[in-house]
């Protein structure tokens, strides 16, 4: 089926749009056209074996015996309906649409009755019904074909993400937030099976997938569709979780149609509610919303982080509130299977990100200890780098990683970095801020080079050998040290000096403080350049005032900083014997991991400020992944003959058209 029957039957699905305006508002629509879509696919699923299953339900009626496994083997699905009514029969007879209408939800197994209730359909029911409209919108959707050999699963996912995206349009929300580009997907799929081809064409072969934020499934559908084109034979297993329901009820109804068992999408939050606790995965896919906050959670994920520490999910560290990306990470390397002695068993994940996670954070914070437990632990595999405006609801720059507790001899201790940035073809229309796409070449191409990075990073005369590098982990360290000078001062006794005495507390709480002000305005104009000078000249001032001289440290430190001026002349200060530093002066140097940074100080610092010494109880460990950076090709700038060249010729161009609207 091609892109323009998918639009097609979107259309269709839609113009119920056209019954609805007036009585619902735009952002309203959806609430209508989204469930009765649902509806209407199942209806179609099960046509084929309809009738069969009215018999069986009428054989077991008066049974006492629970028929709903009889039931299921009639219908040839998880699901089935025991009504024989239809959509069409209901249309027919307007008078008692909303109660017949009523009585064929309610005819549905749990499973499916449970998806419908999740769009809150009861009250759209009666909402079309009190409008005047419930018989024409069902009428609308009886000639909506939607049986399987027309709209085979795989492309029912299309219509029902057009639906979602133009649904979100109307209520200002964000499509990308449901869903993410199939071709996107299918270089995901590929990219996270790829290492294991052989293994998974192996009889018998069980697998089991998560996506910890499913949207309408469309990346586990896609696992499923690989494992099960790479193997007939293979039995996939999928798991889910999602937040926004009318996401969640699509797909689990597309996942029950397929034949996968719908208890297995949960429902929820995955931070607060895990629908899977204690549940590990072979693999494990998502693609998390850009940049949103965890506010609504933080208490849970701050519990689970101060109780249970490295035991739960999120140990290493906590992101900043506004992003929860590496949230779901954490989520998701906690479900990763064990690798047996014998090498066996491990996990894959593959996440997408916005730059964000790559860098942000400094090092200690949060986001910087979750890189380093990540790293440190050798999980990492590879980071692509994928084209801009990629994504319906974002043009931004987004990443492709790939983590494995299971690396293959020729990765371990390393992490490769593909730039795939000019891997996109224009499409011909745009959607949203999804202006490129990535064709079967460029997925071919990502695919293929991702499998032999290393062999390309080693060979300088591959033609894509700078589209790949390979580090050590250790690469992405560095220490992030302290670089103190000396406070160095000189002291003076000026208007300032005097405007300063009066504004500090810690010198106005004294009984003395009048006579200390009268003291020093007998010194205006004095400089020392020593504080010993003066302090003997200042208590002289004093006791000459009739007053006494405060001690105590206090006031000590607060008269210096009154009197005390920044001068590079200075004398420098000391605590304690210690050189003080002065946190003016203060800086920061990254030093990479490994590195002897009293070396590095010697270096790169002594020969601009000789007395500098570095902080070695400040000093943090820090991680991060410079992409851009390392992918960098310097391009010098144009030669300025050629830019001349060029305004003359734009000069000349405009006088030519100014003439032409002057003749």
């Amino acid at each position: 089926m091609n892109s323009s029957k998918h639009t097609e039957l979107a259309n269709h699905a839609w113009s119920v749009a056209d019954l609805l305006r007036g009585d619902y508002k735009q952002s309203d629509y959806g609430k209508v056209i989204l469930p009765f879509t649902v509806l209407r696919r199942l209806e179609c699923v099960l046509e084929p074996t309809r009738e069969k299953v009215a018999e069986v339900a009428k054989q077991y009626k008066d049974s006492g015996i629970d028929p709903d496994r009889f039931l299921r083997r009639a219908s040839g699905h998880s699901f089935y309906n025991r009504s024989n009514l239809t959509l069409k029969k209901i249309a027919a007879d307007p008078q008692n649409a909303a109660k017949n209408l009523a009585m064929y939800v309610g005819a549905f197994s749990d499973n499916a009755r449970g998806v419908l209730d999740r769009f809150e359909f009861a009250q759209q029911i009666k909402r079309l019904d009190g409008a005047g409209l419930l018989y024409q919108v069902i009428g609308e959707f009886t000639d909506l074909d939607l049986r399987p050999e027309v709209v085979p699963n795989h492309n029912m996912g299309y219509i029902f993400e057009e639906l979602i995206r133009r649904f979100a349009e109307q209520s200002n929300e964000t499509a990308g937030e449901h869903f993410t580009p199939r071709e996107v997907i299918q270089l995901m799929v590929r990219l996270l099976v790829a290492p294991d081809g052989d293994a998974l064409q192996l009889p018998g072969a069980v697998r089991t997938v998560l996506d910890p934020a499913c949207g309408t499934g469309g990346m586990l559908s896609a696992m499923d569709d690989l494992i099960t084109e790479l193997n007939p034979d293979a039995t996939v297993k999928v798991y889910g979780q999602e937040l926004n329901p009318e996401s969640w009820a699509i797909c689990r109804s597309d996942l029950m149609i397929k034949g996968q068992d719908p208890e297995n999408i949960a429902f929820g939050n995955s931070f607060s509610d895990d629908g899977h606790k204690r549940k590990t995965f072979d693999y494990m896919l998502a693609n998390p919303p850009f940049g949103v906050e965890w506010k609504k959670v933080k208490d849970e994920v701050e519990a689970e982080h101060r109780q249970l520490g490295e035991a739960g999910r999120f140990g290493a560290g906590l992101p900043r509130i506004n992003d929860g990306s590496l949230l779901f990470l954490q989520h998701m390397i906690d479900k990763m299977k064990p690798v047996d002695v014998d090498g066996g068993g491990g996990s894959r994940i593959a996440i997408v990100f916005n730059g964000s996670p790559l860098f942000t954070g400094a090092a200690g914070s949060g986001e910087s200890e979750i890189r380093r437990w990540i790293l440190e632990n050798d999980w990492l595999e590879g980071i692509v780098a994928l084209p801009d405006q990629l994504f319906y609801n974002t043009g931004i720059s987004t990443y492709f990683w790939i983590l494995t507790n299971r690396k293959s001899p020729g990765h371990k201790g390393k992490v490769v970095l593909l730039d795939a940035r000019d891997q996109w073809q224009k499409m011909r229309k745009s959607l949203g801020d999804k202006r490129k796409e990535l064709g079967k070449d460029h997925i071919a191409t990502v695919v293929k080079l991702y499998g032999e990075a290393l062999a390309v990073a080693g060979d300088a005369e591959h033609p894509l050998h700078g589209k790949v590098k390979v580090f050590r982990n250790e690469d992405f360290g560095y220490q992030r040290i302290t670089v103190e000078r000396p406070l160095k001062l000189r002291f003076e006794i000026t208007e300032e000096t005097l405007a300063a005495l009066e504004a500090s507390k810690a010198i106005q709480r004294l009984p003395q403080a009048p006579v200390l002000a009268d003291a020093f305005k007998s010194l205006m104009g004095t400089s020392w350049g020593t504080k010993q000078e003066a302090w003997l000249a200042l208590k002289d001032a004093v006791v000459q005032a009739g007053g006494t001289w405060p001690t105590g440290a206090p006031f000590n430190k607060a008269l210096r900083d009154v009197v005390g001026v920044r001068d590079p002349e200075g004398e420098v200060q000391r605590v304690k014997g210690e050189l003080e530093p002065d946190a003016e002066l203060r800086d920061y140097e990254n030093v990479p991991l490994g590195e002897d940074v009293e070396g590095y100080l010697a270096r790169e610092v002594h020969p601009h400020v000789p007395d500098a010494w570095i902080d070695h109880s400040k000093t943090r460990i820090g991680y991060e992944i410079s992409v851009t950076q390392h992918f960098y090709v310097y391009e010098p700038p144009r030669p300025l003959a050629e830019i001349d060249t060029e305004l003359r010729e734009l000069e000349t161009d405009i006088q030519r058209l100014l003439g032409e609207v002057t003749e």
